[in-house]
């Protein structure tokens, strides 16, 4: 049995929310009048560049978090919300502005409340959240009392436990189903292909939503996958999550033919807030393959969360990964983050007697956040992974038969690492922001020995990896990401030492460029997007006096696409 095409494709919803350890108050002026009628909260919400249009007023019971209303500001920045009387803390905020709140604001009957808010742009704050790829999304402001931290979902993040509850006024909570919608085209050394992926929010009531995802094309390579993930929050200490998905990974060939190999999944778990600061995480993730394949396998989740004070966090965690995570771009959809696979062009696929075998690998880490000062933060990990199974995709060329081209074949992955990895952040002004990371520790390699002997393919070694990450938000509507890796001395890693920690990544150079365009006046947000891989197309490698070896995954990629949202 041969395996023709192997491209893994996973997409998964990543659920977070952006704790606010502090925030900045500036240019608030109330005027109060008495007029006949209920009560208005109304004003302008604008910056130094003139009025703010779609920032989100948001009106909370005093001292809590319970969501009273919501309302978007108009294109002059003007905004008007009606509500019974009683104590409120206000709140104003729009992407990519630092947010800024009222507290105690007493409404008496039948009084009007103007509210003037000067919003200045994100990176004066002094918070973790400033430092992150996410920290953008409106939705997740105000969601700072209760803290939890995802185990292994594509994407670390805060997210809420439960906050909404029943109002004592009148509740007009502004939940709308939203969508996001994005075609692409994309050549790669295996080949191009177009494709369309898109995601639903839909709030089922205050305590439950649901968000739908699906990723299809047309073409050999093209994403065909589709998710749905259910969160519900029974109580104010407990939010469930549960995700289920169905993709197809590849096509083999056996005896009887040409077959399809695909995988489903399921992923539950339960985040409970014990007390302030201190959240428990357990669930299990459970896959299966069907098709060419019955291979399965269940891996717990656990994980423990602590907020020491507004400026620290430690955190710990169990789990075993049963899908590669490498290669995504998460998309802000209200407060749940869609990550969009992209294909990978790497034989990963192990086959052991004629079947397929699952990817395994557990980890368990130990970590801590740190805020610094007012721009920048620090990030250290601690993790050791056991890796059961794991197919790597290699290109074997023995000099003796160089004339007859590379022997491509997977190798099975299996043994211990452990290391320790930091990354440091830092807000350098108001639209541009930095990231390092360095990483070391003993890991696995590529051996020469794997040119004669598949079964020694791999052997432990001292490690060392190194990226660089740069995010600039220009006035013009214009993003660039840049993000350079290396891992030398072809290192392999089962689970990724920054995982989490990177918007995008791959080995060498690659940049994601993004774009607002213009609406021409209709209710949707419309974005360009341009995304570079692997720029150089460098293939990891070593060389020595028989021959050497290549992984055969990870080449250059380049994909551009409109994103809509509406």
């Amino acid at each position: 049995m041969r395996l023709l095409t192997d491209h893994k494709f996973a997409l998964r919803a990543a659920f977070a929310v952006v704790p606010i350890l502090s925030m900045l108050l500036v240019g608030v002026v109330p005027v109060t009048a008495q007029t006949s009628g209920a009560a208005v909260i109304k004003g302008v919400v604008k910056t130094d560049g003139g009025p703010i249009a779609d920032a989100t007023i948001a009106i909370f019971k005093a001292g809590t978090a319970t969501l009273l209303k919501q309302v978007q500001s108009a294109a002059d920045g003007s905004f008007l919300a009606r509500i019974t009387p009683g104590k409120y803390t206000v709140l104003a905020v729009a992407q990519g502005f630092t947010p800024i709140t009222i507290s105690e604001v007493d409404v008496e009957r039948a009084a009007q409340l103007t509210y003037g808010f000067k919003l200045e742009r994100v990176g004066n704050g002094n918070t973790l959240p400033e430092k992150r790829v996410d920290r953008n999304n409106p939705k997740w402001v105000r969601r700072s009392a209760t803290l939890s931290r995802s185990i292994y979902q594509n994407s670390e993040g805060e997210d809420v436990l439960a906050e909404a509850g029943e109002p004592e006024s009148q509740p007009d909570v502004d939940r709308k189903a939203q969508t996001v919608s994005e075609t692409y085209f994309a050549s790669t050394d295996e080949g191009s292909f177009v494709g369309l992926n898109f995601a639903t929010f839909l709030p089922v009531t205050e305590s439950a939503e649901l968000v739908l995802a699906a990723q299809v094309g047309a073409g050999s390579n093209a994403p065909q996958r589709f998710e749905t993930q259910a969160k519900f929050r029974p109580n104010d200490s407990h939010q469930i999550r549960v995700g289920t998905s169905i993709g197809k990974l590849g096509k083999l060939e056996r005896e009887s033919g040409i077959e399809t190999l695909n995988q489903i999944s399921l992923q539950a778990t339960d985040e409970w807030k014990i007390r302030e600061g201190v959240v428990l995480v357990y669930g299990f993730d459970y896959a299966r393959f069907f098709g060419a394949g019955n291979d399965s396998a269940v891996s717990p989740r656990l994980g423990f969360q602590y907020d020491v004070n507004s400026k620290t966090r430690v955190r710990s965690a169990f789990t075993t990964q049963t899908e590669d995570k490498d290669w995504s771009r998460a998309i802000a959809l209200e407060d749940a983050q869609v990550i969009f696979r992209e294909p990978v062009a790497m034989d990963d696929i192990l086959i052991e007697d004629g079947k397929p075998v699952m990817n395994r690998t557990s980890r368990f880490e130990i970590g801590f956040e740190r805020v610094l000062d007012n721009k920048s933060s620090l990030d250290a990990n601690f993790f050791a992974d056991t890796t059961f199974a794991r197919g790597v995709g290699v290109a074997s060329m023995p000099f003796v038969n160089a004339s007859f081209g590379p022997d491509e074949f997977t190798g099975n992955q299996q043994g211990n690492a452990q290391g320790a990895s930091l990354v440091y952040s830092r807000r350098i002004s108001g639209r541009i922001s930095a990231k390092a990371g360095y990483s070391f520790g003993r890991g696995q390699s590529l051996s020469m020995n794997g040119i004669s002997n598949p079964a020694e393919l791999f052997e432990n070694s001292f490690f060392q990896s190194f990226f660089g990450q740069v995010d600039a938000d220009f006035k013009t509507g214009t993003n660039v990401k840049t993000v350079f890796r290396l891992s030398p001395d072809a290192t392999v890693f089962a689970i990724d030492p920054f995982h989490g920690k990177l918007a995008i990544y791959d080995p060498s150079m690659s940049i994601l460029v993004t774009q607002n365009l213009p609406t021409l006046g209709l209710p949707i947000h419309a974005q360009a997007v341009l995304d570079a891989r692997n720029i150089f197309d460098f293939q990891a490698g070593i060389s020595g006096d028989d021959g050497s070896l290549r992984l055969t995954g990870q080449g250059r990629t380049l994909r551009g696409g409109i994103l809509v949202r509406f």
